[in-house]
């Protein structure tokens, strides 16, 4: 009978937990719901406040500090002037390196072709291109008016006397010309010669060759300058004769292309193809290959007339200018030329102003005062030097 009385007594003693528990569990949720509602910033990762204002504070400094940058570098962080600066490091060589490829190439390109102008015709100022010589040649870079001078170079050149460096900044002298007292021009020849010279410190080695055709009336003469790898030019001077000797009519040099001057009496002018001014014509006024024979002309002609010492002035001609040449009578030598030992007279041309030539002409007088040898040096030692080694007289 006592049994059942005591099993509802052991349910009601196991109920209590349960709901015990469910209760306790009702009363976290509304503790944390409460304490999340009231104040939620105290909880997780935003809990650090000072953490997000410097966080912003520095990317927007950055942004505002990168425009002035480029005007206040002093004050510029270092990183922000680093960024900037490798781009512009790296975009200036890619243009500074193509031009320096392409000058190279020009540079390895030009020999071939400027090898025969520089030699024959080596660079000097304008003022230097009226002082060139016409048989050897004359060589100004933009007038350039003579081939053996062309093929100058480097001899040491002697130094202009101290008189030539006060006349240097003098401006060049009007026409002028020694006047004619008797004429003798030698007959129609043919002259070989040897020449060697020196260009911007390369020796050299040519030929050359004075086709001289003396018809009486008229005349008609041509220096042509030839080396292997060097090219050839050729200056020709033809005109007439009279008892002043030569008087040219046309005078042309020609290398790759071809530049003439031409002598107009009438009109009291000599003008050029090269577009350049035309120059005053004055009567016995030569080229730069006919003043060589006219030169001798005179020795011959008058050989008292000009003693040691003694100077002749002669208008000289080139394909774009005109200058008066000033020779000295120097004292005679004996040469030992490839063709052999001759007896001879010599004219020098001393260098008036900085850029001017000295030109050096030796007569024969055996050969008829043909030139039988000359020598022009450049300011800068550049020299051609050519020597008699054939002739043949008709």
């Amino acid at each position: 009978m006592n049994r059942p009385t005591n099993t509802p007594s052991v349910l009601t003693r196991t109920a209590p937990p349960w709901r015990a528990l469910l209760a306790l569990a009702a009363l976290v949720l509304a503790a944390h719901t409460l304490v999340l509602q009231s104040n939620p910033k105290r909880f997780g990762p935003e809990l650090e406040p000072g953490e997000r204002p410097p966080a912003k504070a520095f990317v927007t400094r950055r942004i505002e500090a990168l425009p002035p940058e480029p005007a206040l570098s002093p004050a510029v962080p270092a990183p922000a002037v680093s960024i900037p600066a490798k781009p512009v490091a790296k975009a200036a060589p890619k243009p500074a390196k193509k031009p320096v490829f392409k000058k190279k190439e020009a540079v390895a390109q030009q020999p071939p072709a400027q090898a025969a102008i520089e030699l024959i015709a080596p660079e000097t100022p304008p003022t230097a291109e009226a002082d060139a010589a016409p048989l050897a040649g004359e060589p100004a870079a933009p007038a350039s008016d003579s081939p053996a001078a062309d093929l100058t170079a480097g001899a040491p050149p002697a130094p202009p006397p101290a008189p030539a460096a006060s006349a240097a900044a003098a401006p060049p002298a009007g026409p002028s010309q020694t006047p004619v007292t008797a004429m003798a021009l030698p007959g129609s020849a043919r002259l070989s010669y040897a020449m060697t010279g020196s260009a911007k410190g390369l020796n050299y080695h040519a030929n050359a060759e004075l086709e001289w055709n003396n018809a009486g009336s008229s005349y008609d003469a041509r220096m042509t300058v030839g080396a292997l790898f060097l090219g050839s030019r050729s200056l020709s001077s033809r005109g007439q004769i009279g008892d002043q000797g030569l008087a040219p009519q046309r005078f042309s040099d020609k290398a790759r292309n071809e530049v003439a001057a031409h002598f107009e009496p009438e009109k009291n002018q000599i003008s050029f193809s090269a577009n350049t001014p035309s120059v005053p014509w004055i009567r016995g006024a030569q080229d730069r290959v006919s003043v060589f024979l006219q030169l001798g002309g005179m020795l011959k002609g008058d050989p008292a007339g000009f003693p040691v010492g003694s100077s002749i002035a002669v208008y000289t001609v080139g394909p774009r200018d005109a200058d008066t040449w000033t020779f000295r009578v120097e004292a005679e030598e004996t040469l030992t030329l490839p063709l052999g030992a001759l007896s001879t007279i010599k004219l020098s041309r001393q260098p008036r102003r900085e850029f001017d030539q000295k030109v050096e002409i030796w007569y024969a007088p055996s050969l008829g005062y043909l030139p039988v040898r000359s020598k022009i040096t450049q300011h800068n030692g550049d020299f051609v030097d050519q020597q008699l080694s054939a002739l043949s007289q008709s």
